[in-house]
């Protein structure tokens, strides 16, 4: 890659992309720091978070010495992730807004921006990595097990994988805070962000009642007795234990389900209820990294149903009608309908789907 070629580097105010940018000043490229304004709202104190997060990239591309810029895509967010997040949860659904996020934003808009300024690159601090066969462009796994972050960029392609490049993928977390702290970066101590993107930290109920108006209904075990209220069906997902507000003798109380036509969420007790537990699901939106699109089927490969879940083996059968069928040899817990799948070979990641359900229904 030659040393002149300029790379914008998308900056959010962490420890992850202030390294990244760092590296690669270290390695002679011209860099150009990009933040992106995406949510304008102000927190209970008058104080608006994004200003905060562009006042840190300030102060990491002043001491780096890189130039510096702020974008706004407040309106393209709203209508290509927040909009669409909100007609899921009115629906009664749980989505899973940081993949949009990344195939609408971060990797669409930002990239079209990185090339307006003559970048060669974009530049994220996320935990991937970027392979080559076949002279296809691959998406592998981050180095650091605990944060990878190839579950939320499997909409990427092959294609924009040329454009991109990712200066921390092959490092641990650990090695990125210890490089911040060695050159000081105003960012080397701060805390990673959790939570939904913009939602943040704050009370989710709450936040989303500003935008819903959600109906309480009946709280139901697997036999169909009423056990009590709950505050809308959107406030809860497969799986969920806390935050049920059902106390009594045995085992705690978790979802396993919903009917979402009745307002009714489903629950039991116990963590390895049986009614929490699927050998196959289908999946829609499918999405994959190489341009020849799916793997010859039948297929066998691994999948993670969730971020952070290990890998589990599973069998993509059949591709009809834009559904894939997976079946899994060993039944998986929380199968959550519009969450993601997504697939791979080994560090591969091959693509995903959003998730229908065990055959293809709602939850």
């Amino acid at each position: 890659m030659n040393s002149k070629k300029t790379i914008v580097v998308g900056m959010s105010g962490g420890v992850d992309s202030s390294v990244a940018a760092l590296l690669l000043k270290q390695q002679g490229y011209r860099v150009i720091g990009m933040f992106m304004k995406n949510w304008e709202e102000k927190d209970e104190n008058g104080t608006c978070q994004s200003a905060k997060e562009y006042d840190d990239v300030a102060r990491v591309c002043n001491k780096i010495d890189i130039p510096y810029y702020s974008v706004n895509f407040t309106k393209e967010y709203w209508d290509n992730v927040f909009a669409q997040c909100l007609e899921e949860f009115k629906k009664g659904h749980t989505p899973n807004p940081d993949v949009l996020c990344n195939r609408e934003i971060k990797f669409k808009v930002l990239l079209e921006k990185a090339k307006e300024l003559d970048g060669d690159y974009l530049a994220t601090g996320h935990y991937c990595q970027i392979g080559e066969n076949d002279g296809e462009c691959q998406l592998l796994k981050g180095a650091d097990p605990n944060k990878d972050q190839s579950y939320f960029l499997y909409t990427i392609t092959s294609e924009t994988l040329r454009s991109v490049l990712f200066p921390i993928g092959g490092m641990l977390k650990s090695e990125v805070r210890e490089i911040a702290r060695k050159h000081d970066l105003p960012t080397a101590e701060k805390k990673d962000s959790t939570g939904i993107c913009f939602i943040g930290e704050r009370n989710f109920k709450t936040f989303l009642n500003q935008y819903i108006d959600f109906q309480p209904g009946d709280f139901e075990n697997t036999k169909g007795d009423v056990v009590g209220k709950h505050d809308g069906v959107s406030f809860y997902t497969i799986g969920q234990r806390k935050g049920l507000g059902i106390g009594g003798a045995g085992d705690a109380w978790y979802v396993v389900g919903k009917d979402i036509p009745r307002n009714v969420v489903i629950i039991d007790q116990g963590a390895n209820h049986p009614a929490l537990f699927s050998d196959r699901l289908a999946a829609t939106e499918l999405s994959w990294v190489s341009p020849k699109g799916p793997p010859a089927l039948p297929c066998t490969c691994s999948s993670k149903i969730r971020y952070r879940q290990a890998d589990h083996p599973c069998t993509l059968k059949e591709i009809h009608e834009g559904k894939a069928l997976v079946e899994f040899p060993d039944p998986q817990r929380a199968v959550t309908p519009r969450q993601s799948i997504v697939f791979y070979d080994g560090n591969t990641c091959l693509g995903g789907g959003t998730i229908l359900g065990e055959s293809g229904g709602q939850e």
